[in-house]
């Protein structure tokens, strides 16, 4: 996603499942750009607006207090990205959940925006985020497709992959280098989990928890499983 945005690609669209951590990367991504470049606006209910409701949003989100008809608001936000462009820096519309945007009139609108250009050089960078369904939405769209220039799918961990991301997070809490879960534990949480992040979180912290209350020195695949079973996951 920050490639796209630094590239100026125009648009940018992330999926993946729920729980593989697509917010987290949008909230990380905003942080990572630098405020003195780049002017953000973030959207993450679209489910709520209709077109011209959403124009509005945008602006506010910009610091702009606009009314009046749908091609006035559009007026405003190209004046205002124009005088972006003069003052050096880059307008990003970052939009979560997009796959519930309710109609295609939106993703229309969305897609002229992308008309917001000046010598090739695109003046709004749109980031899309969505579960699967965002694909199968954007692709019924050809023209819209058409215009995304980065496409990225978030997956699920494999095992090792699972493993790597307990070890990770256990080494950021102070607990680099030990053996804190059995290799059995670990397999464990991949089946039970499916590698899906959110899911790796909430099971790890139970088990860590139970470990604790039964003077465990190691998570075994016993715990792991009983924690599951009680915790109905």
């Amino acid at each position: 996603m920050l490639y796209g945005i630094e590239a100026r690609k125009g648009a940018v669209m992330l999926t993946g499942e729920i729980g593989c951590g697509k917010t987290m990367l949008s909230r990380t991504l905003v942080r990572q750009l630098p405020i003195e470049r780049y002017e953000i606006a973030l959207i993450t209910s679209p489910s709520l607006f209709e077109p011209q409701e959403f124009f509005r949003e945008l602006l506010y989100q910009f610091g702009i207090e606009a009314s009046g008809s749908k091609l006035e608001l559009v007026r405003g936000l190209n004046e205002y990205l124009l005088s972006n462009l003069k003052r050096g820096k880059d307008a990003v519309l970052i939009i979560d959940e997009a796959q519930t945007i309710k109609n295609d009139d939106l993703f229309e609108e969305l897609r002229l925006l992308l008309n917001f250009q000046l010598n090739d050089r695109f003046l709004l960078t749109l980031v899309f985020i969505g579960q699967p369904e965002l694909n199968k939405r954007v692709n019924a769209l050809p023209q819209f497709a058409q215009r995304i220039g980065v496409r990225f799918h978030l997956s699920s961990f494999d095992q090792e992959g699972t493993t790597r991301y307990i070890e990770f997070r256990l080494g950021v809490a102070g607990a680099e280098g030990r053996q804190v879960f059995s290799k059995e534990a670990l397999e464990v949480i991949f089946l039970t989990t499916g590698g899906v992040p959110r899911n790796i979180n909430k099971l790890a912290d139970l088990c860590l928890l139970n470990g604790f209350l039964e003077r465990k020195e190691q998570v075994d695949g016993d715990l792991v499983n009983r924690v599951a079973e009680d915790f109905s996951m």
